[in-house]
C-alpha cells in the first residue's frame, strides 16, 4: 500500500497489512471491543470460551499458543496477527509459549452488544464437543 505525502520535509508514513478476512461473520448492529491481555510466563491464559462475533488481534510481545475448534494449535510470536470467526466456535487455549517472560497481545471483538466478550465453555460442552478439537501435538 503506498500514500502521498503530503509534507515532503516529513518522513511518510508506512502501512503494513497484516491479515483480511473477506466475509467475516460479524453480527447485526456489531459493538466493538479492544482489550489488551498481558499473559505471565508460563501462563495458560483464559479457559476455553467463546466470543459472539469475530476477534482480530496481534501479537506485541512474546509468544502465544492459539487453538480454536477444528485447528491445531500454533505458536505466534510477536509482530504476527490473528483472528477468529466468533460465534460457536470455542477459542481452546491463547496461551503464553514462554515460560520465563510474559506475552502481550491485542484484540478487537466485533461482538452482540450487551454480551459478555468472553463466554467460559462448560466442561459438559467440552466432552459433548471433544471430536472437533483437532489432535493434541
Amino acid at each position: 500500500m503506498t500514500t502521498e505525502n503530503a509534507n515532503p520535509t516529513q518522513p511518510s508514513a508506512t502501512v503494513q497489512i497484516l491479515g483480511k478476512v473477506p466475509n467475516a461473520p460479524v453480527p447485526d448492529n456489531p459493538e466493538a471491543t479492544t482489550v489488551v491481555i498481558t499473559l505471565a510466563p508460563g501462563s495458560p491464559g483464559n479457559p476455553p470460551h467463546r466470543h459472539t462475533g469475530p476477534g482480530f488481534g496481534y501479537v506485541v510481545k512474546g509468544e502465544m499458543i492459539f487453538e480454536l475448534e477444528g485447528e491445531p494449535e500454533r505458536v505466534l510470536k510477536a509482530g504476527e496477527a490473528f483472528w477468529e470467526p466468533g460465534g460457536d466456535v470455542i477459542h481452546y487455549q491463547g496461551a503464553n509459549n514462554l515460560p520465563d517472560g510474559e506475552t502481550i497481545y491485542m484484540a478487537t471483538i466485533l461482538g452482540v452488544p450487551g454480551q459478555p466478550v468472553v463466554i467460559p465453555v462448560s466442561a459438559e460442552e467440552l466432552e459433548a464437543r471433544k471430536d472437533r478439537r483437532a489432535p493434541r501435538p
